[in-house]
């Protein structure tokens, strides 16, 4: 009977314990640390920044952390952002992937810099499909600056990541308590307050006791990474003189994609529109974008080199895609297609 009595009551206090543990879990976000302002400091005082950080010093420095979330750390580069190049972005995919694929894993937060973080975010945005938060951050300011911005949005990037609301709404990226949705943020300013999603406007916000989200991303898609061998694709400026060498310069380079940075809707001069014919018939896929931050661009205007005779000489357009996110997805739709009426349906909604 004693024996019994004993058994019972250590059954009741393993239960209990049990109960406790899991009302004391915390949700498990892997933190991708990649480099960027976040990761630099002076290698010496007065110095410039350099990197310098891991991604366990991030965490270590931001103890509010361990109330939110159980953070596991994967140092994968420490680069600055100039440096980040398509060969990581497969990597960082990798990473992602990997990370998500793990039922005990709620999310992933990626730590990086800055100036490409919104290319970054993208990527991800199209060539991952798990459901589950992917939430990019980053600083304005080194880890050795007095008001350092870094703890302040990496603390922001967990409350997301943990949050069941984040889930569905692709890759995040999240600054100064704001949250963005990867395809319509774009770095607006070099100094602080230095993101905006522009007329579609911000995801939510982080508050001191909740993520609040006001919407939800309007037109998502999937385009599988089907290397990390990416096709090379450039970026030309159209200007006023523009004479039409650097888009020869790029197809004579390799290049299987060129992103022109036009006028207004999607315009340029007739020497330019020459030269964009010409690549088109040597095989190039060639989109239009537009060098004006916000809107889309639109075949309306008929002289040469406007929008319309562009269209009908074959160059895909690419709505309101920047020039820079506009070139990921042409680099990942020439892995599925060649020609300009498979690559146009990427950039249609």
């Amino acid at each position: 009977m004693r024996a019994m009595v004993v058994g019972t009551v250590l059954g009741t206090w393993l239960m209990l314990a049990a109960v406790v543990s899991t009302a004391d879990a915390r949700p498990v976000c892997q933190l991708i640390a990649t480099g960027g302002t976040i990761a630099m400091r002076p290698a010496e005082a007065g110095g410039a920044p350099v990197p310098a950080d891991s991604g366990e010093t991030l965490v270590a420095a931001v103890p509010e952390l361990a109330a939110v979330a159980d953070m596991e750390v994967r140092s994968l580069y420490n680069v600055p952002s100039p440096h980040m190049n398509p060969t990581r972005w497969a990597g960082l995919h990798e990473a992602v992937t990997d990370a998500l694929s793990r039922d005990d894993v709620a999310g992933v937060i990626v730590t990086h810099g800055t100036d490409v973080l919104e290319e970054t975010a993208w990527f991800l945005d199209l060539t991952v499909t798990s459901d589950k938060p992917v939430v990019l951050t980053g600083a304005m300011r080194d880890a050795a600056s007095r008001d350092f911005d870094g703890p302040r949005n990496l603390l922001a990037a967990a409350r997301i990541c943990v949050d069941p609301s984040s889930r569905g709404r692709g890759a995040m990226l999240v600054m100064d308590d704001t949250v963005h949705a990867a395809r319509e943020v774009r770095k607006g300013h070099t100094a602080q307050g230095a993101f905006g999603s522009g007329r579609a406007g911000a995801l939510g916000e982080v508050r001191s006791d909740a993520v609040a989200y006001y919407r939800r991303p309007e037109w998502r898609q999937h385009v599988p990474l089907v290397t990390g061998e990416l096709p090379r694709v450039d970026i030309v400026a159209m200007y006023p003189g523009a004479d039409g060498a650097a888009i020869e310069a790029a197809v004579q380079a390799g290049a299987r994609g060129i992103v022109v940075a036009a006028l207004g809707l999607g315009n340029v001069n007739p020497a330019m529109a020459e030269a964009i014919e010409e690549a088109i018939e040597a095989g190039v896929g060639v989109v239009i974008s537009s060098r004006v931050a916000s809107g889309a661009v639109s075949a309306v205007y008929g002289y040469a080199g406007g929008g319309a005779t562009l269209e009908a000489a074959g160059a895909i357009f690419a709505d309101d895609l920047s020039p820079q996110k506009a070139r990921i997805l042409l680099m990942l739709g020439l892995q599925h297609a060649a020609g300009g009426d498979g690559l146009q349906a990427y950039f249609s909604r």
